[in-house]
């Protein structure tokens, strides 16, 4: 079967503002809580994505620890919409749930895309391109 040879990816990262990262990615960014923990071993989680993607989000509380601020305007996220309504669709979702559009840091993204900053300082940046190597 080839599809067990196909690693699911996961993307987890520690925050402090977990009731606003999951609004910003769920609200806005239209993605799927699939899952979530608590006390778990002192972590609190959740996992966001879309259900048949083979990738997710995690974000973690660690009680008694601070996850802090994003360390650069650099960490960031790219999702790729090629489809002018979809990406359209989408950056319309994310103003509407009240996140205005911030310039990105690297001008690449801004010729094709739109970025936005989560509660954290991470950079989210939905480009209307088809992502190619």
């Amino acid at each position: 079967m080839v599809h067990a040879m196909i690693p699911i990816l996961r993307v987890a990262r520690p925050t402090d503002r977990m009731a606003e990262l999951i609004a910003f990615y769920r609200d806005g960014l239209g993605l799927t809580v699939l899952g979530d923990f608590r006390d778990h071993d002192g972590f609190d989680g959740v996992m966001l994505g879309h259900p048949n993607a083979p990738w997710h989000l995690e974000f973690t509380s660690e009680k008694g620890t601070s996850a802090g601020n994003a360390p650069s305007p650099e960490h960031l996220l790219t999702l790729y919409l090629p489809d002018r309504a979809a990406w359209q669709a989408a950056k319309d979702r994310m103003t509407e749930a009240g996140h205005a559009p911030v310039r990105s840091h690297n001008p690449y993204w801004d010729r094709r895309g739109v970025t936005f900053r989560d509660p954290d300082g991470y950079h989210v940046v939905l480009q209307n391109a088809d992502w190619t190597t």
